[in-house]
């Protein structure tokens, strides 16, 4: 199975972290990042598709974070 996460954080070194952990778990990079302007909150925010694949079924219940 492939699971996909996406990931997204306000635009500080936070989530630079972020992704680089997913990428030490083995996750992959998928597509390109993606940067937005968050009006509500003033803020602008980046965000980061994350494949990998897993030997499991996939379930509703899995916690994609912990694969």
């Amino acid at each position: 199975m492939i699971a996909y996460r996406f990931l997204s954080e306000d635009d500080t070194s936070a989530f630079c972290h972020k992704v680089t952990e997913a990428l030490s778990k083995g996750w992959s990079l998928h597509g390109d990042p993606t940067y937005s302007f968050d009006a509500a909150r003033g803020v602008m925010r980046c965000g980061q598709a994350v494949v990998k694949d897993v030997d499991a079924d996939y379930s509703p219940d899995m916690k994609l974070g912990q694969l």
